[in-house]
């Protein structure tokens, strides 16, 4: 793996006595350290064949559970403020407030056909118990979102490993302009990196403007090698260079960001069918995963987008971005009993660490938190 030297300042006599001055000079180092996003091992490190994708996330589990109740916190108070209203004066769960139940949950976007499932299991167990408080019902939508979530596919990312002769380990990313789908690339490289990782990113968005740029200072920023041609050059044959230069070098995963255009669904399943092929031909299972990038924080019309995708071609994870400064957080929910396919990544912001595997308890307990 490349490794990068960061030049700090020497600490001889100069620092003795001056505390201040040694402080400073260390938090200069520090920030520098970030913005490489090198982890700068002391000495070399052997890497393990199958080491695990998300070893690394396991650490500093306190800082990303505050990371998830701060991004799900516009969420939580908009839906439970909406729940105290449509509950308000009410002492039992009655045909009244089930639809104003329903209500709340539509207009939090967690979709008309899942909250029709929601609504249907809470029918069941009222049914069941015979009488139910407005005030059990919270804690009666928490155990059914959680119950739901585990039904549908959704096994959380933590623990994933690279199959055994999967390597290298090809994602293919796709999503529409503006999802944030070349920054969770970048972000994926810097974190697959820290955990011991070797990374190699696949320019094959050749369509859009400064997309190629964009991934290019990615790559500089994380550390990890990109392999481009020009604008208007055939994704796929980037897509070939790509693996071939990773099987060539050892490399242990692949990302490949692609053209994200909706406006012909035929043309967008032809382009990634061909990218498919070609990489194929270098490695025959890839890719092994298609990951479809949706942004949250546009409600319904990431349903659409999902639809979409998952009609062009055979997307099998997701990730859902800028879940932080919105009150949208439900589409997760929805996203996830539609599609049936696994939502392994939520972004909750800018940084690099807040790109964070998804995992479904945590999830709900920041929805309800104390609730």
């Amino acid at each position: 793996m490349a490794a990068y030297q960061i030049t700090c300042f020497k600490f001889p006599h100069m620092f003795c006595g001056n505390v201040k001055m040694l402080k400073s000079s260390l938090n200069l180092c520090l920030n520098a350290w970030r913005f490489r996003g090198n982890a700068l091992p002391l000495r070399p490190q052997k890497r393990k064949a199958a080491m695990g994708f998300f070893n690394f996330f396991s650490r500093n589990k306190e800082q990303q559970k505050e990371t998830l109740d701060k991004g799900l916190e516009k969420t939580k108070e908009s839906f439970f403020g909406k729940l105290t209203r449509a509950v308000a004066g009410k002492s039992r769960v009655d045909d009244d407030v089930l639809d104003d139940l329903e209500e709340v949950l539509v207009t939090s976007d967690v979709g008309v056909d899942t909250t029709l499932n929601i609504i249907r299991r809470i029918e069941e167990r009222v049914a069941r118990d015979k009488y139910v408080s407005t005030g059990e019902l919270n804690g009666i939508l928490r155990d059914e979102i959680a119950s739901l979530l585990t039904e549908n596919n959704t096994a959380d990312t933590e623990g994933f490993q690279i199959p055994e002769g999967k390597k290298p380990y090809v994602i293919m990313v796709v999503g529409v302009n503006g999802v944030g789908k070349t920054t969770t690339i970048g972000k994926l490289a810097w974190q697959f990196k820290q955990a011991g990782l070797k990374v190699m990113l696949g320019a094959a968005d050749t369509f859009r403007a400064a997309a190629v740029e964009q991934i290019v200072i990615w790559g500089e920023r994380v550390g990890v090698p990109v392999v481009k041609q020009q604008m208007g050059s055939d994704p796929a044959s980037v897509a070939f260079d790509t693996l071939s230069s990773a099987v060539a070098n050892d490399v242990d995963v692949v990302l490949i960001d692609t053209a994200g255009r909706l406006h012909n669904k035929k043309g967008l399943m032809d382009e990634l069918s061909k990218i498919k092929r070609v990489m194929q031909k270098v490695v025959p299972d890839a890719p092994h995963d298609v990951m479809l990038v949706l942004d949250g924080s546009t409600g319904q019309n990431a349903f659409e987008q999902a639809k979409q995708f998952t009609a062009a071609t055979a997307v099998t994870s997701m990730a859902i971005t800028k879940l932080d400064g919105t009150a949208k957080g439900g589409v997760v929910i929805g996203i996830s009993d539609q599609f049936k396919i696994p939502v392994r990544y939520i972004g909750l912001g800018e940084g690099m660490e807040d790109l964070q595997p998804f995992n479904r308890k945590e999830f709900v307990e920041s929805l309800f938190g104390n609730k």
